[in-house]
């Protein structure tokens, strides 16, 4: 057995869209699973991050350089 990445709980989905919110088999799969986070008030992650906002973090918080050993410069 390996620590990987897992698939979709797929009894967990079933219960919560048949049980929980009354779909018939049918319905449930004919959904997307965008669909069914929706319904299930699932609130998609924040907007992708910006090459301006990259850049304005960028500037807020530059990288220090690396002295030769490796660490950082104060």
């Amino acid at each position: 057995m390996t620590d990987g990445p897992r698939g979709l709980d797929w009894a967990g989905l079933m219960r919560a869209g048949i049980r929980g919110l009354g779909l018939r088999p049918a319905e449930f799969w004919a959904l997307t699973p965008a669909e069914l986070a929706l319904m299930l008030g699932v609130e998609a992650g924040g907007a992708q991050m910006s090459r301006a906002r990259l850049a304005e973090l960028a500037a807020r918080y530059p990288d220090r350089p690396l002295r030769p050993g490796g660490a950082e410069a104060e």
